[in-house]
């Protein structure tokens, strides 16, 4: 799935692992991620949570996508940051997910993540 998502990949975000509900990427800031505040736009930082939410609900095999998502911005993150996020499945029932991904500078934590997620047919 991550190596067809052009929207990712365009911003850089690389993927380090996707494996049984869990998922880490990275992402840098370059300057066309930064706002007019000099701070990373924070569509960028759900951009790379999101990412790490789907390629973590999607380890398990069907086609899972978001049913909704939310995010709590709680530092900002800046030019030349390199962003990590950690997706982790919370639990599972039925069709449906919750997981939880934390976005970090180093040991800084910049956003809390929780999305919920539907496994659908094709």
């Amino acid at each position: 799935m991550f190596d067809d998502d052009a929207a990712s990949r365009s911003a850089g975000i690389e993927l380090l692992e996707a494996d049984d509900g869990r998922a880490v990427a990275r992402m840098r800031i370059t300057p066309e991620m930064v706002n007019g505040h000099k701070i990373a736009h924070g569509g960028y930082v759900f951009l790379l949570a999101d990412t790490t939410f789907a390629c973590a609900c999607n380890s398990h095999g069907p086609v899972t996508v978001a049913a909704g998502a939310e995010i709590s911005f709680v530092a900002s993150a800046r030019l030349g940051d390199e962003l990590l996020a950690t997706a982790e499945e919370r639990t599972r029932y039925g069709r449906n997910g919750i997981y939880d991904v934390t976005v970090r500078r180093g040991d800084e934590v910049i956003a809390e993540f929780r999305g919920r997620s539907r496994t659908i047919s094709r």
